[in-house]
């Protein structure tokens, strides 16, 4: 039921990213805690976040405990003025099927993708500072989430190749516009407060005279993730685990992109950045995604 405060007023809407593992606590019964956590998607309009968490007992980690508690979740995002998600968004491979299984039983569509950016700022909000304050927390060091064990880089789909690309920058003040941007296609992610807006966002910017459109609409689909060099390579990872092929690079110049995205993820937060448009010279995008260079955890 809708909370009645919250009516006549606009709906908040977000994409939600879940994660269903266990926590680095060992509950009164010996064994490890399950934990549920939502949150919405943010951008940097400045709305509120939705929040949401549920312990979940050893025995009972399955995908009929877990459409329930989606349900609960999806009442008292209501009752909070938030509308109905349209996607979900989990990264861990092991839990993909659980997942997917109890969110078609709500009607959520589910998006394998480690573009949950939101999430993880809340995982190492909570790994710093509530787990280790709580009876049971574990202290010795817990076995990372396993890496995605990621093959060869494939060559961008021929949808994805435009006439043309080239390596830029862009300032914290030029992005921190990008809502009143004209777009078609984007993704956007909250840039912190403390970051300077002189500070250069490193990115990459495409280019399609006729096809600037299409492009976007399919790589907004792979779920862009970051981008990185190896081998002389700028490379793409996106999705779950996929990984593609932008361009082979001579060693001089991968070399500067690749300090230029370590730069980036050392003074920016991690942000990078891929544009769409239509040529060099033209000043609009057709798309433009906000990346973000982090290890999930």
């Amino acid at each position: 039921m809708e909370d009645p405060n919250n009516v006549g007023k606009p709906l908040n809407k977000a994409d939600w990213e879940v994660d269903f593992y266990s926590r680095p606590v060992i509950e009164i019964d010996g064994k490890k805690r399950w934990e549920l956590l939502i949150s919405s998607t943010q951008d940097f309009s400045g709305a509120e976040t939705f929040r949401w968490e549920k312990k979940c007992p050893a025995n009972e980690v399955n995908s009929i405990w877990l459409s329930e508690a989606l349900k609960e979740a999806l009442e008292d995002s209501s009752k909070q003025g938030w509308a109905f998600p349209k996607r979900l968004r989990c990264w861990r491979t092991s839990m993909k099927t659980m997942i997917t299984k109890a969110s078609e039983k709500v009607g959520i569509e589910v998006i394998e993708s480690r573009r949950t950016f939101s999430l993880h700022e809340w995982l190492l909000q909570r790994d710093k500072d509530v787990y280790p304050n709580e009876e049971g927390y574990i202290s010795a060091p817990i076995p990372p989430n396993p890496s995605i064990d990621f093959t060869q880089p494939e060559p961008l789909p021929e949808a994805l190749r435009g006439d043309a690309w080239s390596f830029s920058s862009l300032s914290i003040e030029a992005i921190r516009g990008a809502r009143e941007w004209p777009m078609e296609f984007n993704a956007l992610l909250p840039i912190k407060k403390s970051l300077e807006g002189n500070i250069e966002i490193p990115g990459l910017r495409m280019f399609s005279k006729t096809r600037a459109l299409p492009l976007s609409a399919w790589l907004s689909g792979l779920e862009p993730v970051r981008l990185l060099v190896e081998n002389n390579q700028l490379l793409l990872e996106s999705g779950q685990e996929s990984l593609w092929l932008v361009t082979d690079m001579s060693k001089d110049y991968a070399e500067k992109v690749k300090d230029s995205l370590i730069n980036g993820k050392a003074n920016a937060d991690g942000i990078q950045f891929i544009a769409i448009q239509t040529s060099p010279e033209e000043e609009s995008f057709t798309g433009f995604w906000m990346l973000k260079d982090i290890d999930l955890i």
